[in-house]
């Protein structure tokens, strides 16, 4: 019986945006058994993929108000389902596992969860080709784009948060998952942010802690300092960013050993190399989180299908010689407003909706 539960509710998240495959060993079963009982498994299911009243579920699905409250309130502080809040009146809904229960975890993850999400992880994102660029976009650190004052709104992190009301920060998931297996990562721990909502559900999950835009500023610079990729929701309004490492990040380390990790990643810019300018010290091939950096003829270059635009390089050149260029395939683009609707061009995309 509990082997049918874990079955159909494997099926409701794989008609979730970011998608739950199958797999021929299992594995995403055995990651349902561990994070849901087949009680909450069951009631996952009974849940809409958008925020209601706990008294519109109960009225669904025939069950008392104040028991399922309980009930509703205990799935969200696991990180099994979101909780906003209208008013201060909770509001609950099911959630895709990735962007969104597997981050749910921080604090809660051990050995065996992380083990069973390194084996998940390739089949997740080879049958979701959207799973990453969909969801996630690299923007330049801010020292790569002090030259540059055509950039963007959007891809400019300190515009998008100013006047956030309530921010969270916690630890990065993938250091901790990372740590728990014995791989210790010596980058800074706790600078993975989220806003809004996500905020408040972090806060209130106390997985967080609230953090002014001071607080915000020097985060940043201790990330730009450390040479991580800044990876932020991929929406004008910001939800979420993460301040990634290639031997960490999921994501960094699924695209590095590619040829062409450009095409993978959602990213605006790349870097380029003046060699009038260049004096070979070899600051930008040293800090390149994907190898982009290459030398021809006593001269340095970028790959452009392997250059992410996070502008590492060029924040690192005494030289001025590395400027943030702008894709000529995004020029005409930009992101969706809010990641509701990013998620929903992912169903779209998915052929859901």
């Amino acid at each position: 019986m509990c082997k049918d539960v874990y079955a159909r509710l494997r099926e409701f998240l794989d008609k979730m945006p970011a998608g739950f495959p199958e797999t021929p060993t299992g594995v995403e079963i055995k990651i349902l058994k561990k994070l849901f009982t087949p009680e909450q498994a069951e009631l996952v299911m009974k849940l809409k993929n958008k925020p209601e009243p706990v008294s519109d579920i109960a009225k669904r699905i025939g069950m008392d108000n104040g028991e399922l409250a309980a009930v509703l309130e205990k799935m969200a502080l696991k990180g099994l389902i979101f909780r906003v809040r209208n008013g201060g009146r909770p509001l609950y809904q099911a959630f895709q596992f990735l962007v969104g229960i597997y981050e749910f975890q921080v604090n809660r993850m051990d050995v065996e969860f992380c083990r069973l999400f390194e084996e998940y992880l390739p089949y997740l994102m080879m049958a979701v080709p959207t799973l990453i660029s969909g969801q996630l976009r690299v923007i330049p650190v801010e020292a790569a784009l002090n030259r540059n004052s055509s950039i963007a709104p959007y891809n400019r992190v300190r515009r998008m948060i100013k006047g956030e009301k309530l921010i969270g920060v916690t630890e990065c998931i993938c250091r901790q998952g990372q740590r728990l297996m014995g791989n210790e990562c010596q980058k800074p721990k706790e600078v993975c942010m989220m806003f809004g909502d996500f905020a408040r559900f972090y806060i209130d999950n106390k997985d967080a802690r609230q953090i002014t835009e001071e607080e915000v500023e020097e985060i940043l610079e201790r990330a730009e300092e450390n040479g991580l990729v800044l990876n932020i929701s991929n929406s004008r309004r910001p939800e979420f960013l993460c301040c990634c490492c290639s031997c960490c990040c999921p994501t960094l380390r699924g695209i590095k050993p590619l040829p062409n990790p450009t095409d993978l990643i959602t990213t605006y810019y790349h870097a380029k190399i003046d060699p009038e300018l260049c004096s070979g010290c070899l600051e930008c091939f040293s800090v390149c989180p994907m190898d982009a950096v290459t030398k021809e003829s006593d001269v340095f270059e970028i790959l452009e299908e392997r250059c992410i635009g996070c502008g590492l390089c060029a924040s690192r050149c005494v030289m001025a010689a590395i400027a943030m260029v702008e894709r000529k395939d995004k020029e005409k683009d930009a992101p969706p407003e809010t990641m509701v609707h990013a998620i929903q061009q992912m169903a779209i995309n998915r052929g859901l909706a």
